[in-house]
């Protein structure tokens, strides 16, 4: 006997739920890819990204995931020998730098820690040792899912001018890109970077790439280029040359539906919508954590992100907890992944999500920790549905009105 009648709850960092009107657009013939609507559709995506980064540079989009997005970027703006410095911070600036190295570049990690986030004067004081100005390119990540971190990327550019470095700043934006604020511009960011599958609602298939006029600037002397990923092939005026072959044009017409709902609901809306589901769901992990068997990875509560919260299992098997979720429930939760493998789950809050879907998940986890004897703090969905409510509750006005009646 299980739970599990009706539509599994997708609760991973990626890919996320994607809304049935993004289905529905996709759902069509196809049409010309030389001629007529499909042009000035490619036109409004790359002026919509652009505003989603907060950018007035150019926006680049790929057939790709995030990956794909990696390799585009470095190969872009650097040429075989130069050296980047990765902030770590858990595992993916990581292994952005990993594919620079393959690429021929010398990689230095700055080293971190995946229970805390990058700290700006470590970056300052390494900048400010590299007198020659041997390093062209600082890589990190605004938010990692791997550890549930997210770094200030606007204290990490300050720190980049206070040492008075030329260095461009490169920002994996995967998991935050709609879902948290990202000021590409006013935060000093050169090139930043992310994918269709998280925040963007989107089906895994399409990258996305930003660039300012310092990235710019780098590209046309970088060695590093490739006909896939360049950007002056990409910048040619034939429609077919935008995405170096065939366009991907069901994904583009999903791309447009799904960024339409989030200019409909507002960024700021989306932003606040994702805070208060990541702090609800810190709420509930906060009184679980009172039996001792669990915590937050993100020891200090501040630089917890809004897209994803990592959570420890010293107490018990991780996996297990998962396990009961998804064939009793149909709650499919995230699992621990680098070092973090096996000890640890990961509940998403991002992208197409809502109190229900919110709520439902972390009302099963807390099922499973009952139902498998796990020593937790009782009532943490009580805990997070007390405090939703108390966001989103009546207004004064409204509340006033109702007391006069």
């Amino acid at each position: 006997m299980t739970l599990r009648a009706g539509r599994d709850f997708l609760a991973i960092p990626g890919p996320t739920t994607v809304p049935d009107e993004v289905l529905r657009a996709m759902h069509r013939p196809a049409v010309d890819i030389y001629d007529g609507p499909l042009l000035d559709l490619t036109a409004s995506l790359h002026r919509d990204i652009a505003r989603v980064f907060s950018t007035k540079g150019h926006a680049y989009l790929y057939i790709a995931n995030g990956h794909g997005a990696w390799e585009a970027s470095l190969t872009n703006v650097l040429s075989r020998g130069d050296k980047i410095l990765v902030l770590e911070s858990g595992r993916f600036a990581v292994g952005w730098g990993e594919y620079a190295r393959r690429l021929g570049v010398e990689v230095e990690i700055l080293k971190g820690d995946i229970r805390r986030a990058v700290r700006p004067a470590e970056v300052e004081a390494r900048l400010k040792s590299d007198k020659g100005g041997s390093i062209k390119a600082i890589l990190v990540t605004q938010v990692d899912t791997a550890s549930g971190v997210v770094n200030d990327i606007a204290a990490i550019s300050q720190a980049r001018r206070a040492a008075g470095h030329d260095a461009l700043l490169m920002v994996d934006a995967v998991a935050s890109l709609g879902c948290m604020p990202f000021e590409m511009d006013a935060w000093g960011v050169d090139l930043a970077m992310a994918g269709s599958q998280k925040g963007l609602m989107m089906p895994p298939g399409l990258g996305f790439v930003a660039a300012n006029d310092r990235a710019r600037h780098a590209h046309r002397t970088a060695d590093l280029r490739t006909p896939y990923w360049d950007w002056t092939e990409r910048e040619s005026e034939g429609h077919y040359l935008k995405y170096a072959g065939t366009p991907p044009q069901h994904l583009l017409f999903g791309l447009r539906q799904a960024l339409d709902l989030l200019f409909e609901e507002g960024m700021e809306n989306a932003f606040r919508r994702h805070r208060l589901l990541a702090e609800a769901t810190r709420r509930a992990v906060a009184v679980w954590s009172e039996g001792q068997a669990l915590t937050f990875n993100i020891s200090a509560p501040e630089e917890r992100c809004d897209t994803v919260s990592v959570v420890l299992t010293p107490g018990f098997d991780a996996e297990a907890l998962r396990t009961w979720c998804r064939e009793n429930c149909g709650v499919i939760i995230g699992h621990g992944i680098g070092d973090l493998s096996g000890k640890a789950f990961r509940i998403a809050h991002m992208g197409h999500v809502n109190a229900p879907m919110l709520l439902g998940t972390i009302g099963v986890i807390e099922m499973a920790l009952g139902a498998m004897g796990i020593p937790h703090g009782a009532a943490g969905v009580q805990e997070a549905i007390a405090w939703l409510g108390q966001q989103v509750g009546p207004t004064a006005g409204a509340m006033t009105a109702t007391a006069k009646r």
